[in-house]
């Protein structure tokens, strides 16, 4: 890979504040409880594909949110605006730094937090930034829908 296909990873003391908050963090009462219901509309919009309205929605649930759990949701959020990026924007660089800061995130979260598959988005999030690396910033418009992740839902044990 040469410089101009390199993909762009730039730290942020913000990232590297909350990743620090949840290296020590205890999620597991909020990550128990069942999703807030504007995380649940901003599942259905970034499943849906509507990145830039799931930012719209989950920016507010961050943003209100005083505890640990919130960098979840700042994990779904950047992914998601990675997305966009990737996929309205042809974005590369954008693209690649949203998504390298949610999947970094989301990668010390709890591998499943309010019913949701994090450790799946992760991977998931990962293979598609692979992906978007592989075609580089000339070939970014030829991004695969079909390597878009999803938010999933961990199957209840009964």
């Amino acid at each position: 890979m040469n410089a101009s296909t390199a993909a762009p990873r730039a730290d942020h003391p913000k990232l590297t504040a909350a990743l620090a908050t949840l290296a020590s963090a205890d999620l597991g009462s909020p990550c128990g409880q069942p999703p807030p219901p504007l995380l649940e509309k901003a599942i259905r919009e970034f499943n849906e594909g509507e990145f830039f309205e799931q930012h719209e929605t989950i920016e507010t649930l961050w943003r209100a949110e005083p505890g640990a759990v919130r960098h979840l949701y700042e994990g779904i959020l950047l992914v998601g605006v990675g997305l966009y990026h990737t996929l309205e924007k042809h974005n590369f660089y954008g693209a690649c730094v949203k998504l390298d800061h949610g999947i970094r995130l989301l990668s010390v979260c709890p591998v499943t937090c309010h019913g949701l598959d994090v450790a799946r988005l992760v991977e998931d999030a990962r293979r598609a930034r692979r992906h978007l690396v592989r075609l580089g910033p000339d070939g970014i418009a030829r991004f695969r829908r079909d390597r878009v992740p999803r938010i999933h839902r961990v199957q209840a044990v009964a």
